[in-house]
């Protein structure tokens, strides 16, 4: 595979750059902005049934949402080349490039996984390793590309689901998720985390479930200080596919 890369030049006249220059800007929008990373490979799965109300729940509480569905994103894993040591990007000249500001704007992060293997999925995997841009900002060069008064603020939900039925089952997860959370400078606030779901099958039959990921969505919106909307429809969402 080719890989592309960056020199050291491009840094001042990249898209994703001026977008960080714009955001930090006093005259960014007063809305506040939440974004969904699905971790599933399942865009109409239970795992995204539970992202898409989580993120109607924050829609309904005043935020902006986006949903991201990661494993469309085309990126690589980290090459462990270290240009983000000294840079404020990664090298490698993928998807990412335009998912860095995305994060660095972003006042609320909703994070949605099943477990794989006691862990989240590949894909979701790398892409949270790619943010060692974050990493290097904040703990190498002391100068993190969230602003003290922006990261302060900043609050996150942790959503996973699990096949098994045992206690263990969301150890794995939930450590990678809360060095995840750390890195990029969003408070890990709360976790919606449903086992079992090899007996449940689809969660569309579980209104309880997806009514908790409204309200935790909910939740989250009002923690950002957004202004509450009205008229947004709080029923259920399309029918999707059943996923462990």
């Amino acid at each position: 595979m080719f890989v592309q890369i960056r020199g050291p030049g491009f840094l001042a006249k990249t898209p994703h750059m001026q977008r960080y220059i714009a955001f930090f800007s006093p005259h960014a929008g007063m809305r506040k902005k939440v974004v969904g990373l699905l971790g599933s490979p399942l865009s109409e799965g239970n795992t995204a049934r539970l992202l898409s109300r989580a993120l109607d729940g924050a829609r309904d509480a005043g935020c902006d949402v986006e949903q991201v569905e990661v494993t469309c994103l085309e990126f690589q894993s980290c090459q462990e080349m270290f240009f983000c040591r000294e840079h404020e990007t990664c090298i490698l000249d993928d998807d990412m490039q335009q998912m860095y500001p995305k994060l660095a704007a972003a006042d609320g992060l909703i994070v949605a996984t099943p477990v794989m293997t006691m862990g989240i999925p590949g894909t979701l995997k790398s892409f949270m390793d790619r943010c060692q841009v974050f990493f290097m900002a904040k703990y190498h060069r002391k100068q993190p590309l969230v602003p003290q008064e922006k990261r302060d603020k900043r609050n996150g939900l942790f959503i996973c689901i699990a096949g098994m039925d045992i206690p263990e089952v969301f150890v794995g997860p939930k450590l990678t998720a809360k060095a995840f959370f750390d890195i990029i400078d969003c408070r890990y606030g709360d976790e919606l985390l449903i086992n079992g779901m090899d007996r449940i099958g689809d969660i569309k039959q579980q209104p309880a479930l997806t009514d908790a990921a409204y309200k935790k969505g909910y939740a989250l919106g009002v923690s950002l200080g957004a202004t509450e909307s009205t008229g947004a429809s709080k029923g259920s969402g399309s029918a999707d596919l059943p996923e462990k």
